[in-house]
């Protein structure tokens, strides 16, 4: 019987309360020492941190263009089950992962803003999301461990008094002594080891309690410490712990307060001066973030003020709160903007400073058809997707046409802009190699930095699986007359050349579909596997006798004849082999069959593409007639075609992923376009 007990029963089954205990960890500065002496990641900077969290997912090693390049599990999110994952962006994340990698090993890029740039919709919020989500499970695991400080009250010892910035415990080794305890907790690390590093000043809060109890203790540092808790720390965006957000308001109402933190003017009455730490509260972005990463964004929004606030934060790793001195902070300043706001800041000479301590990285618009697919995959799919069939290609031809709007027309007179994306997408055509694909990346300088964003297609794929209520499924028609209906008053077109741009893109893309659904149909019909393999076979016959010098036997006469030239031509034209070229083609068919029987292996058409697509086509020729597919046109169909029809159907059901509506739909479509005398594929 299900009930409350059972279902707590299973919580209760499923709770870890070792892993609670560890990260609720609370103990004395002596014993944070031990801990860092056999753990000293436990005091890794802020940068260090993040690479080491990217690491830990592990990466993966392809090729692209002959050049191995690194896919960082990471950014798939594996963690949210892909529901961030980042697709089609491996050079840009790679660009950003270096940039972590050398601030992590203190090359200068730790004094820098990192300013992911580019168009709306390129994924640059979701990067920073990810960046702070993966910190904070990072942060609750044994390898992300860190820990901060805190001051036992002196007249309530049950109260303890934590850092408000969250800082670093070893802050409380005078500078002094630093290299010696270093050398101290180091004393077992070995070459390429993870080492401790003291780095950093206590915040004014601690400073201040720090100075009291110095002069309570008449100067003994040891019984200073023993008045220092230390816990583990977990990072956390929600209770602004280790992880801030900065967005930009009206440029009036901005206060430099909301970065570095305010007084507390209740308090002052307590502490008689707003000059006392105890008086502040230090919970600006920047104060809350120590430790952990600040996002900014649209950054460039802000206004000059909070400008030279971040220009300090980024280059001395110090903010300058309200009434005090220069207070260190340990984060990474992430940003993000788009084009527009960034060309204003070329343009201002008074940002020069800022733009000196900016690492720049673009991130594009995806320019790959397969992953701009996958982008929309992930919103529109069956789990997600309850009583609508999204029927085949609908994604494709939407995630196409987008592409399309990005990339630069070639200069290349013999490569259109569809052929480019096909090469993009890493398909062959005849004369392109992966050397040409590359130089066309390389002469396309902005690809990717302008043209539709996916957040609109994805609006046009909502209106269409809700603007349809009565269909049981969308087809690419119904997004593709949404995708041009909003053109209209789509608000970041801001000219009517591109509108009409668009539009002719939406051709093509249309006409792109007709090609692939009419294969489709064509392939349908021509499904009857019996009938293939007996033409194959017959084919085959005649081109070994033909190769051989041979004779055929008639299989109803018994009597030897020549090769049927006719049939062996009305196969071979299927697939653009000339006249002149039969030879070379029959030669490389038997020599494949040759070789495979070498091997021990059985020819089998379906393993020669080419040869597999020519028998299809002819195939579809002979039946074409048959099926009378022309016939759903007039809507004349007498019971013997239309159980072909519906054999049709089910095989375009069963081997290509449409429903009944869909494939009654397309095959309608094609019908009409056979009506017309268009068959060719």
């Amino acid at each position: 019987m299900n009930d409350g007990r059972s279902i707590i029963s299973i919580i209760a089954e499923r709770q870890d309360l070792e892993q609670f205990r560890k990260k609720n960890w609370e103990g004395s500065f002596e014993e944070y020492l031990d801990v860092a002496r056999h753990q000293p990641r436990v005091t890794r900077n802020a940068f260090e941190r993040v690479y080491d969290m990217i690491l830990s997912y592990g990466t993966d090693t392809f090729e692209e263009g002959r050049e191995k390049r690194i896919r960082y599990r990471f950014f798939q999110d594996p963690d949210g089950e892909g529901a961030d994952a980042v697709f089609g962006l491996e050079g840009p994340l790679a660009v950003l992962v270096n940039a972590f990698k050398s601030a992590a090993q203190g090359y200068g890029i730790e004094k820098r803003v990192l300013l992911l740039h580019g168009p709306v919709g390129s994924s640059k919020s979701t990067i920073a999301r990810l960046l702070k989500k993966g910190l904070e499970r990072y942060s609750a695991r044994d390898e992300g461990a860190l820990f901060t400080l805190g001051w036992v009250d002196l007249e309530n010892r049950g109260t303890v008094h934590w850092c408000p910035m969250n800082e670093e415990p070893l802050h409380l080794i005078p500078n002094r002594f630093r290299g010696d305890v270093e050398a101290n907790l180091n004393v077992e690390r070995g070459a390429g080891e993870n080492r401790v590093r003291i780095g950093g000043e206590l915040c004014p809060f601690c400073r201040y309690v720090y100075n009291e109890r110095l002069k309570h203790y008449s100067g003994d540092w040891t019984r200073v410490v023993q008045d220092v808790r230390v816990k583990r720390l977990i990072l956390s965006e929600k209770d602004r712990i280790g992880i801030g957000t900065f967005q930009p308001k009206d440029e009036k109402n901005q206060d430099s307060t909301e970065l570095t933190g305010d007084i507390n003017y209740r308090k002052i009455a307590e502490y008689g001066s707003d000059s006392d730490p105890r008086a502040f509260n230090f919970d600006g972005e920047f104060n809350i973030a120590n430790r952990g990463i600040v996002e900014f964004v649209e950054v460039l929004k802000l206004d000059v003020a909070f400008l030279y606030d971040l220009l300090g934060a980024s280059q001395e790793h110090k903010v300058k709160p309200k009434k005090f001195a220069q207070t260190d902070i340990d984060e990474v300043i992430l940003g993000h903007t788009n084009e527009p706001e960034y060309r204003r800041l070329q343009n201002n000479e008074f940002m020069e400073a800022l733009r000196d301590r900016t690492v720049k990285i673009d991130v594009p618009y995806v320019t790959t058809l397969t992953n701009e697919i996958r982008i929309y995959e992930k919103d529109y799919n069956r789990t997600k997707v309850h009583g609508k069939h999204i029927a085949p290609h609908t994604i494709e031809m939407a995630a196409m046409w987008a592409i399309l709007t990005r990339l630069e027309p070639p200069k290349n007179a013999n490569l259109s802009l569809l052929q480019k994306l096909k090469l993009y997408n890493g398909k062959s055509l005849p004369g392109f190699t992966e050397d040409n694909v590359k130089e066309l990346r390389e002469q396309a300088t902005s690809e990717g930095m302008h043209g539709i964003s996916p957040r609109y297609v994805q609006d046009k794929i909502s209106n269409a699986l809700v603007a349809h209520p009565d269909a049981t499924s969308i087809n690419p028609f119904m997004v593709l007359n949404e995708i041009e209906a909003g053109l209209k008053h789509h608000t970041l077109i801001t000219n009517e050349e591109t509108r009409n741009h668009y539009r002719e893109l939406l051709g093509v893309v249309k006409e792109e579909y007709e090609n692939i659904v009419k294969n489709e149909v064509q392939r349908a019909i021509a499904a009857d596997e019996d009938a293939l393999s007996r033409l194959c076979g017959n084919y085959i016959d005649n081109v070994k006798a033909y190769t051989q010098r041979e004779k055929v036997k008639n299989k109803f006469t018994g009597q030897y004849q020549e090769p049927d030239e006719r049939l062996m031509r009305s196969i071979e034209e299927k697939i653009d082999i000339p006249d002149s070229r039969k030879d070379d083609f029959r030669r490389e068919i038997m020599n494949y069959i040759g070789a495979l029987s070498i091997d021990g292996r059985k020819f089998d058409y379906k393993t020669n593409e080419r040869l597999n697509k020519a028998l299809e086509l002819k195939l579809f020729e002979d039946q074409k007639d048959s099926i009378k597919l022309t016939s759903l046109v007039s809507k004349v169909v007498d019971a013997d075609t239309q159980a072909k029809i519906d054999v049709v159907k089910g095989r375009l059901i069963r081997d290509y992923g449409y429903d009944d509506e869909s494939a009654t739909d397309v095959l309608n479509y094609v019908a009409s376009i056979f009506a017309r005398g268009d068959t060719k594929p």
